[in-house]
């Protein structure tokens, strides 16, 4: 059921099919505002409740309808759940606007969308020539925040898990937008994201230049002190040579290039969850 569920949720997200309103951080932001307000989120208790409760919901229902009509409502709901999860219609948007900006050269623009790309964190381009490199480091760590990390929980953890990834990554963003300081969350999306963006990131050195990124993969994976984001970055610069700056003034041949790095990662990652299914591995 996972490789199915991921195969229609990439094709339902390639092509927009679902809009803003059924995005998960719509849904998300709905079920905070209603169920909890902002005093109420600043105790541990109602901030865990917060957390898991999404997740709770989903694998109770996933209990209740376990076998009924020969488990036709059991994919319908992995699907429903992959679908919403790996709709990112925001991010996507902001990135086709950058590049837009991009190639008809206008600086101010790219600047201005290069920093809603990642709300966690700024660019800091240093030049108009630095800012496509920084801006391929995002993308490298957006597609594993998206995608990879969602598809890993999916795997391995069924609907509920991915759910609850999604639901403390939502929070932490919202921490990030809105200048909060909300308990626990930081903490938990830094465990939630330890194992799969090292999982992740070697990915990026099977799919890139092996020697130089299994290197950085070695150096970065085994330590504490990098965060998932580093891990992710570092590897993904390490696996996919710097390409020769073009004489535009917003040069975007390196954002391309770790966005095709990240692609191939992604489809390495289903050819993985092909074979997975194939063994009797995963269901």
């Amino acid at each position: 059921m996972a490789l199915f569920s991921l195969l229609v949720a990439i094709i339902v997200e390639r092509l927009k099919l679902l809009p803003k309103s059924w995005q998960l951080e719509s849904f998300l932001s709905v079920y905070s505002n209603n169920f909890f307000g902002k005093k109420q989120l600043n105790s541990k208790v109602m901030m865990a409740l917060a957390l898991v409760l999404p997740a709770i919901a989903v694998q109770v229902a996933s209990w209740a309808i376990a076998g009924l009509f020969w488990g036709v409502l059991s994919l319908m709901l992995w699907v429903a759940v992959s679908i919403l999860c790996f709709s990112h219609l925001k991010q996507r948007q902001t990135f086709k606007r950058y590049m837009q900006a991009a190639c008809r050269g206008d600086s101010q623009a790219c600047y201005h969308f290069a920093e809603e790309l990642d709300c966690n964190r700024s660019i800091e381009a240093v030049s108009e020539g630095d800012l496509g490199a920084k801006v391929g480091q995002s993308v490298a760590w957006l597609n594993y925040r998206f995608y990879g990390a969602v598809a890993l929980y999916l795997i391995f953890f069924g609907p509920a898990g991915a759910v609850f990834y999604c639901t403390v990554r939502f929070f932490s963003d919202e921490n990030q937008q809105k200048s909060l300081e909300q308990p626990l969350v930081g903490h938990v999306l830094t465990l939630l994201d330890w194992l799969p963006s090292r999982v992740f990131a070697f990915g990026y050195v099977l799919s890139g230049q092996f020697s130089q990124a299994f290197a950085s993969w070695r150096k970065l994976g085994f330590s504490l002190k990098y965060s998932a984001r580093e891990i992710v970055t570092q590897v993904a610069l390490a696996a996919e040579p710097s390409p020769e700056p073009s004489a535009k003034p917003i040069c975007v041949q390196a954002t391309l290039a770790l966005l095709q790095l990240s692609k191939r990662n992604f489809i390495l990652l289903l050819t993985s969850l092909s074979l997975l299914t194939i063994f009797g591995v995963v269901a």
